[in-house]
């Protein structure tokens, strides 16, 4: 973290809002509010550290809980009066037990970015994990000429539900094919992210 404290500037009260956020997924986990102290323990222990408005003091976060955020960045908006502040949380991040504070089922279910995250994330899990039972699983077991074949085969099922007037097979094997690509990415070790910048390329290009 490079970020300089002195040329942030802090309300009359001495703090700054830090917009929490996962690394990898980019969800949005808290609101919370730092000042010069939490800011540089922050940036001392690699961990988040905020000031808590109800009880006036510092508080380090996951201290009792467990559940601590490894800090990646700390990054200042334009103005340098807001922070954002990207992390590998290594638990739930608010008080309900919910990843997110910000955990409303409209957010959850209609944020696609975040849902193809999450599955890649989950992906990643089994393929450590390896827990019985599954599908995921069962293709990792497989190896990569089954998970290919499987990719072939979702492709063709989109290619057929796509001459048809009817909409729901449609998604339904593009969901499917969706899936069986992130278990591809996953077992050749690319990351979204890459996908992500291949295609910010493309746009930049046309």
């Amino acid at each position: 973290m490079t970020i300089k404290i002195d040329q942030l500037r802090f309300d009359e009260h001495g703090l700054i809002p830090a917009i929490v956020q996962d690394v990898h997924t980019r969800e949005v986990l808290t609101l919370a509010y730092m000042n010069a102290e939490s800011l540089k323990r922050t940036r001392e222990t690699s961990e988040t550290w905020f000031w808590s408005r109800s009880r006036n003091e510092l508080w380090h976060k996951g201290a009792t809980s467990g559940n601590k955020q490894k800090v990646i960045d700390v990054i200042p908006d334009c103005d340098g009066d807001a922070l954002v502040v990207l992390v590998e949380p290594s638990g739930p991040a608010c008080h309900t037990g919910e990843t997110s504070c910000f955990h409303s089922a409209q957010y959850v279910h209609t944020n696609l970015g975040l849902i193809l995250e999450q599955l890649y994330s989950l992906v990643k899990e089994r393929d450590k994990n390896r827990p019985e039972h599954s599908y995921t699983t069962y293709l990792f077991k497989e190896g990569i000429d089954k998970i290919l074949k499987k990719v072939g085969e979702e492709s063709a099922e989109t290619i057929i539900a796509a001459k048809n007037d009817a909409i729901e097979p449609l998604v339904a094997e593009t969901s499917d094919l969706l899936y069986h690509l992130i278990v591809l990415l996953v077992v050749r070790g690319v990351s979204l992210d890459q996908v992500r910048d291949e295609l910010l390329k493309r746009r930049a290009a046309k």
